[in-house]
């Protein structure tokens, strides 16, 4: 028998109840999803008192891996992609700002190539930087505005612009710390004061600017800003086509909480309480698009020195058992925010990509939805089930996160891949 059938309680962005899955064993796509059924109990997986999403997926993370291999006593596409499942996520999105960035054809297909070994699905961004192209096939662009963690940068807004106006009709991911603001504020004395709220505000304002002007498909990265996001919002009643991610971090800690520990140094930094609330307020009403973890993972060592970036990947799904039970977001808002709009954002390039990576040709229509077509990836959730988070639980490499000691109310109960249970 190549059919296999999967029953429980199931969530999309449309419908949250009892539901039956049919996939063709071969192939790993789905044939059938049928809802409001009554449970047979007899078919080959039944996920009694769990709640059920399509595969949940990361649209920013930074795995480490290049062809230098510098970085990957920090991380690789390996151990990145284990520590994916460990958080419930099917899919992760892999940013350029490597020691060999990928920003032409061979640069990337090189990196590409490398994520053939990962035990989930990785796409990775190409870079834009002073004087780069676009690739010649379809794939997702990051650009750091200002200084970060790597050289891929821009001194200036004039530089930016220069570049990205042979970028017109891309997708361009955009890191907002205005270049400026972050050179004048270096020798301020804490972190939070040297990535102050206006660096994000303004280089947001350049950013939607520059969307309009090149006609670009824009996506604004780990925002951090209550001010800015009023003009995202704008942004998007307008008509522009921008969308935005928040991070667990944000969302769960303010500056108040962390202080001046150096652990929790990340970039755009942790803010103060009223831009971590309105942050939050704005995800659990649904006007933030996807959770994305920023996944950075440095050595204890490199953290103690102040190099900034925060693990996310082992903590995902058991950071989205807090929204629903703590904080009593919808679960249909978590299919989107977590499923459904990542999936959105990585089918569009599954075609260009599949030509250059063979795994991604056996994908279907991708990733995301519980529709005829597209990839059995699950994500199952146990909401009766907390896990308290300890070194023991990771599969990062580094060993630590910043929700070390914390107790979740749920934890991830299983992940299907092609529908494989894993």
């Amino acid at each position: 028998m190549t059919k296999k059938v999967i029953e429980g309680q199931f969530s999309t962005s449309q419908y949250i109840g009892p539901g039956r899955i049919t996939f063709d064993q071969n192939s790993g796509l789905i044939e059938k999803f049928e809802k409001n059924v009554t449970f047979h109990k007899q078919g080959d997986y039944y996920e009694e008192d769990k709640l059920i999403f399509a595969g949940m997926g990361d649209v920013h993370i930074h795995a480490r891996e290049d062809v230098s291999g510098q970085h990957t006593y920090k991380e690789d596409f390996v151990s990145a992609s284990e520590a994916a499942i460990n958080g419930g996520l099917v899919h992760a999105c892999d940013m350029p700002n490597n020691p060999v960035a990928p920003i032409d054809d061979e640069s990337y297909l090189q990196k590409l190539k490398l994520t053939d070994k990962a035990k989930v699905s990785l796409l990775i961004y190409a870079g834009i930087g002073p004087n780069t192209k676009p690739l010649s096939f379809k794939v997702p662009y990051k650009a750091y505005m200002g200084p970060s963690v790597g050289d891929l940068f821009f001194e200036n807004n004039q530089q930016l612009e220069e570049t990205l106006k042979h970028y017109e009709g891309q997708w361009v991911s955009f890191h907002c710390e205005d270049p400026e603001i972050l050179e004048n504020s270096k020798n301020k004395p804490t972190h939070l004061e040297r990535r102050p709220v206006e660096a994000e505000v303004l280089a947001t304002k350049e950013a939607l600017k520059l969307i309009k002007q090149y006609n670009l498909y824009g996506k604004l990265c780990h925002y951090s800003s209550g001010e800015g996001l009023k003009l995202i919002q704008k942004a998007k009643e307008q008509g522009l086509p921008v969308t935005c991610e928040a991070t667990p971090q944000h969302l769960y800690f303010s500056d108040d909480q962390v202080g001046l520990d150096r652990f929790y140094q990340m970039n755009p930094p942790i803010r103060k309480e009223d831009d971590h609330n309105a942050l939050l307020q704005a995800f659990l009403k649904g006007e933030i698009d996807y959770l994305a973890t920023d996944h950075a993972p440095h050595t204890q060592e490199e953290k103690e020195k102040g190099t900034s970036g925060l693990t996310g990947l082992d903590t995902y799904g058991a950071f989205v058992t807090w929204l629903l039970l703590e904080k009593k977001m919808d679960p249909k808002l978590i299919a989107l925010t977590c499923c459904e709009n990542p999936g959105t954002f990585v089918n569009q390039f599954i075609e260009d990509v599949s030509v250059h990576a063979s795994r991604f040709k056996k994908y279907g229509k991708g990733f995301g939805f519980l529709q005829e077509g597209y990839m059995a990836n699950l994500t199952v959730l146990d909401l009766k089930q907390p896990i308290t988070i300890t070194k023991d639980v990771l599969k990062t490499k580094v060993k630590h996160s910043p929700f070390l000691g914390t107790t979740f109310p749920g934890s991830v109960h299983a992940v299907y891949l092609a529908g494989e249970r894993i």
